[in-house]
């Protein structure tokens, strides 16, 4: 059996017999609105689910259609759309946040007159008229590649992955960045005029329809009319599982893994409660009470049982540990830090009056809620809560949503109460001598020195 671990084409994952777990069959459902915003935490399967809208509409694949789709839901039943689209994709991942704004613009205009070049070399043999490519405007760049295409028969399918990507990292940075931030979303920022410019193509039917990935809807808040035409479908019980796998495709595979590794059929059970600890309770929906588990943490950990028949040793992708840097910036924020301390103290449980769809940077900054609305909601779209239903008046109960995140919890608050790393190690050592001895005694002179007496605690 192949794990598709890091890999997110979906003609590879379909067509050469990869792991998958069936969501072709959600394509109608996407199919009823033209404009779309689909958010879920980094790393949870958002650039697969393009893939497969890329290779389902796309018109020079019309002859792979059966070898892509064919065992597939949508192969059974394909909508009138399929393979009838040019496909125009950017990936805002891509684009260099290092430098001043009118570097970060440059990356961007790059990076967009770059995805128009590969588009019209792939769609060379469709007589595309000529296309200007503007190397210090993008975009002119856009609108001359839509002029063009109206001169076709195929519109659009405009797929954007991780819109939020350049423009969240420099966000996240020191709080000096804030005026790069802002410079390019706010007023006439070139991240709001590219927005701009592909909701006026919409207008004319040439981007017929829009796809949008991110992780926070903090992005296009801050752009406000630069693009107000994309419908959240985040929320959406139908879509709660358009990444994610479901508990029964867990216990499914690795049946099929225990029987290869010829364990006894108690193995399948020891291991699902262990993915299931370290790896599920997402749920993205107030509708459904349905939880999913993190793809690209149970690729990690399916790929190395079933390579050498044992649990990986350490239980946290590597590549998911960056997320700290989430916390970190939550720390840094008002009241941020007592939401932290509040979350440990509560049982990684928080109550709030409802999860915003849609605020900015401002609101965040300025969020003087009770239940620190504003905030909370940050951390439910990146991933660090997750919805564990509602309260008997309504409320959203938040919960931290397993032992992986509950581990960047943690590491967080020790650096926030013990920012000396000597002191930390200390700590960690006096705290083994309980567990593996029995030994008090190093803990109680670490916690009662007097310099552990940390001021504004």
């Amino acid at each position: 059996m192949k794990f598709p671990y890091g890999i997110s084409d979906f003609k590879t994952v379909a067509g050469e017999g990869y792991f998958y777990c069936d969501r072709t069959d959600k394509i109608p459902l996407l199919e009823n609105t033209k404009s779309q915003l689909f958010i879920r935490p980094r790393r949870f399967g958002k650039s697969l689910v393009l893939s497969m809208l890329e290779n389902y509409y796309d018109v020079a694949k019309k002859d792979e259609f059966d070898s892509i789709f064919g065992k597939l839901k949508i192969g059974k039943n394909p909508t009138a759309l399929h393979n009838s689209y040019f496909i125009l994709k950017f990936d805002f991942s891509c684009v260099d946040s290092t430098g001043s704004a009118k570097e970060v613009k440059e990356a961007l205009f790059d990076h967009i007159n770059d995805c128009i070049k590969g588009f019209l070399l792939y769609y060379g043999e469709y007589d595309l008229p000529g296309v200007e490519i503007n190397p210090k405007n993008a975009i002119s760049s856009v609108k001359s590649l839509v002029s063009s295409v109206r001169m076709t028969p195929y519109p659009v399918y405009l797929l954007i992955d991780e819109y939020d990507n350049f423009a969240n990292t420099i966000m996240m940075g020191v709080h000096s960045e804030e005026d790069r931030y802002k410079a390019l979303v706010h007023d006439e920022g070139p991240l709001k005029t590219f927005f701009k410019a592909v909701k006026s193509s919409t207008s004319g039917s040439m981007f017929d329809r829009v796809f949008i990935t991110g992780v926070s809807p903090v992005v296009m808040s801050d752009i406000t009319s630069g693009y107000n035409i994309a419908e959240n479908i985040y929320f959406e019980p139908e879509f709660n599982d358009l990444c994610g796998f479901r508990q029964q495709e867990i216990e499914a595979v690795l049946k099929k893994i225990v029987d290869h590794c010829g364990f006894e059929k108690e193995k399948i059970e020891e291991a699902v409660n262990l993915m299931r600890v370290y790896y599920n309770v997402y749920n993205f929906s107030h509708a459904i009470d349905e939880y999913v588990y993190n793809p690209t943490l149970c690729l990690y950990f399916l790929k190395q049982f079933e390579k050498t028949c044992t649990y990986p040793r350490k239980m946290l992708d590597s590549n998911l540990a960056v997320d700290e840097s989430k916390l970190e910036y939550m720390a840094r924020m008002p009241r941020g830090r007592d939401l932290l301390m509040n979350l440990v103290q509560k049982n990684h449980e928080l109550i709030v009056f409802d999860i915003e769809d849609r605020f900015g940077i401002k609101e965040m900054l300025s969020d003087q809620s009770k239940d620190n609305m504003f905030l909370a909601s940050f951390l439910y779209y990146f991933g660090v809560l997750t919805l564990a239903g509602d309260t008997p008046d309504l409320k959203v109960r938040l919960k931290v949503p397993n032992l992986v995140i509950k581990s960047l919890y943690v590491d967080r608050i020790q650096k926030m109460l013990l920012p000396d790393p000597g002191d930390r190690d200390e700590g960690a050592n006096a705290a083994e001598q309980v567990y593996q001895k029995g030994d008090m005694a190093p803990l109680c002179t670490f916690i009662f020195l007097p310099r552990r007496l940390l001021p504004n605690l």
